[in-house]
């Protein structure tokens, strides 16, 4: 059965807006733009472009942090694995985010911000060497370039199931808006902009979660349909039959997840990934920095309710998804939208779904356009400008990410599911990077080439593992473990090389590494704590703490 809103044919579908859906858009856009001339008067020099004058409030920078990752891999990736895994998906969120967001938050930020770094390149540049940063500035900006392409054909499918365009003509406009924006008022526009785009998400997502229970007969009606489907009864569980890949829907081992997944990937991204770090950076003092990640913790915490179960309503409702000759597992969300929802709410959700890719390409723009100018141009090729220069730029580059993102875009288009897609660049680019940092964080005797050698292994390491998996030569059983595999054949790759390549190698300095390196603190750092930040309620610590003990409170009923 085609449902009212939609014609489909294979992977062809068109919404069926009418102008009062058309309006709510507009005015989205309207707003948008004019939050981005807005922040253009604040921009005098490149830190207000690039890190907003590091003058932001925890809050603000903590539903930046989150809605910067709420982009088109959160929205339509987690709910297309709500389809194909089932209730297994929730540990993206519990075990795959929140500790390492609130680890982030009460162990490395500190680090990051009270250095005065402007990126992670940056910061492993002071600990280890130039070549280190080089090589892991060059490797995050074709990771952002790959991953806005994610977001842009996200947004192009949303805009081609509006307006019946051609996917080619989507992708452009959509660019487009999104390049103007982030031009005009860098990343205090594009934080602005992530805050409302957070309320906008939920009110377009909410309708969507609702309307489907009720349509399938509640929690109970869901889970009982669910158990007739494909996934069957372990769709309903999260933990049950994870001591054999074989027997769930994952096709992943308990350590896999635990390892792979709750630990390398999830380490490897929260707290090396500058997209993220960057709205960390641009806070007020250490503690709202510190607070950033923690704040952002408890809303992910309850996303899995906005994507997870819309993705097992949509498993329920259209039998064909992901199989040959039917839509893509990436359409449940768009799917539903067009089957449940009624004009005017429609517009709200068809905003919201635009409102969370533009957010996260966004999100890599920005990254791009500061790791670019700051620690390959900068750093490397144009050492002694002017600061005016830096700034033009930036903004130059942010051009240029975006007519690169337009390329990847249809790499991107080639993917059933672009969540995969996601984890395997997670997999190449942030666990090795995770291990470098954490190795060197802690053991002040890893020496600068270490650094660089560690993160070069590690790196052709995971491609390596990719490569042998799609020829055959390694069996993972599904995409998803062979990245969670993948990832952890990178990590340890790397540190044993950093361990190697340390004891062949002369340490730097501790005068060197002051700031940088747990136990080796920096006295010439001034305090830089505001009135109240001293409270119990805003201690990164306790509200760490009670992120983590909810995140593993919420696992009971679906273990």
């Amino acid at each position: 059965m085609v449902p009212h809103h939609l014609t489909l044919a294979a992977q062809d579908l068109r919404l069926d807006v009418n102008p009062l859906d058309y309006l709510i858009l507009a005015l989205y856009f309207v707003t948008v733009l004019g939050i981005g001339f807005a922040a253009r008067r604040a921009i005098k020099t490149s830190l207000d472009f690039f890190l907003s004058g590091r003058s932001l409030p925890a809050w603000i920078t903590g539903l930046a942090f989150l809605s910067a990752n709420l982009g088109a891999t959160e929205i339509l990736g987690m709910a297309a694995n709500g389809v194909q895994y089932g209730v297994a998906t929730v540990h993206y969120y519990w075990i795959g985010a929140v500790p390492a967001m609130v680890f982030l938050g009460i162990v490395m930020m500190p680090f990051y911000y009270r250095s005065k770094v402007h990126s992670v390149p940056d910061f492993l540049r002071r600990r280890f060497n130039g070549q280190t940063q080089l090589l892991n500035a060059i490797t995050f900006a074709v990771a952002q370039i790959l991953i806005a392409g994610i977001n842009l054909y996200a947004l192009a499918l949303v805009m081609g199931a509006l307006l019946g365009w051609p996917l080619m003509l989507s992708i452009v406009v959509s660019a487009a808006i999104v390049l103007a924006y982030v031009v005009l008022g860098g990343l205090s526009s594009a934080i602005y902009n992530e805050v409302m785009q957070f309320f906008v998400i939920l009110a377009g997502l909410i309708p969507v979660t609702v309307l489907g229970l009720i349509k399938v007969g509640g929690f109970s009606g869901l889970a009982d349909k669910v158990r007739r489907s494909a996934l069957g009864e372990p769709g309903l569980h999260a933990w049950a039959n994870t001591g054999s890949a074989d027997a769930n829907p994952l096709g992943a081992h308990w350590i896999g997840i635990v390892l792979g997944l709750g630990f390398v990937l999830s380490f490897g991204y929260w707290t090396t990934n500058f997209a993220e770090v960057q709205r960390g950076l641009s806070a007020r003092n250490t503690r709202a920095a510190r607070l950033t990640p923690i704040v952002a913790a408890y809303p992910k915490l309850m996303i899995p309710a906005v994507t997870v179960i819309p993705g097992l309503v949509a498993l329920v409702l259209f039998s064909d998804l992901g199989k040959p000759g039917g839509p893509q597992y990436n359409y449940a969300i768009p799917l539903l939208m067009g089957d449940l929802l009624p004009n005017g709410v429609l517009g709200i959700a068809v905003t919201g779904l635009l409102a969370s890719f533009m957010a996260g390409m966004a999100a890599n723009i920005s990254g791009f356009n500061t790791v670019f100018t700051y620690d390959i141009w900068r750093s490397h090729v144009k050492k002694d400008k002017p600061d005016e220069y830096y700034l033009k730029l930036g903004r130059l580059a942010t051009v240029g990410g975006v007519v690169l993102g337009i390329g990847t875009a249809l790499i991107a288009a080639g993917f059933s599911n672009i969540m995969n897609y996601l984890q395997t660049l997670f997999s190449f680019f942030n666990a090795p990077l995770f291990a470098t940092f954490i190795i060197g964080l802690f053991w002040k005797r890893m020496t600068a080439w270490a650094g660089f050698w560690g993160l070069l292994t590690g790196t052709l390491a995971a491609f390596a593992s990719y490569i042998l998996f799609k020829a055959g030569v390694l069996d993972f059983g599904t995409e998803l473990n062979a990245t969670f595999w993948g990832a952890g054949t990178a990590f340890v790759v790397d540190a044993v090389v950093s361990i190697v390549v340390t004891l062949l190698t002369t340490p730097k300095p501790e005068s060197e590494l002051r700031g940088l390196v747990y136990g080796l603190s920096d006295a010439s750092i001034a305090d830089d704590a505001l009135a109240g930040d001293t409270a119990w309620y805003r201690s990164p610590v306790v509200l760490g703490i009670g992120a983590v003990i909810l995140g593993a409170a919420l696992y009971i009923p679906f273990i």
